[in-house]
């Protein structure tokens, strides 16, 4: 379960940013990460969940999350195409010289706070 080790980095990140900016609250902090980054939505939200318990300033708050839908690009005929309806070949020429473009990304989005 990767999803605590990235609660545990996105929090921390948080904090650090949380007391360079004198903010004594997080009210939500929102992800966005890639449709096929391995990252289990649920998992990541319980492991906040738990986390956030144990942190002053983000206790309490919401974790929101966005996903990244995931393309691929094919270099052979220089088209994108959804990455998990098609996998690694190519739908319009049937190429497998083709390399995700988005959708293994993890990004913090948004912080709220007050």
């Amino acid at each position: 379960m990767h999803e605590l080790s990235i609660v545990t980095y996105v929090i921390k990140r948080v904090e650090k940013l949380a007391v360079e900016h004198k903010l004594t609250r997080i009210e939500s902090v929102t992800l966005e990460f890639g449709e096929v980054s391995g990252i289990v939505p649920e998992y990541l939200v319980d492991c906040w969940d738990w986390y956030a318990k144990k942190t002053p300033t983000i206790q309490g708050s919401k974790l929101r999350y966005e996903i990244i839908p995931a393309i691929t690009w094919c270099n052979n005929c220089k088209k994108t195409y959804p990455t998990v309806q098609y996998g690694k070949t190519c739908p319009y020429c049937g190429s497998g010289e083709t390399w995700l473009q988005q959708g293994n990304e993890m990004n913090i989005k948004q912080i709220e706070a007050c």
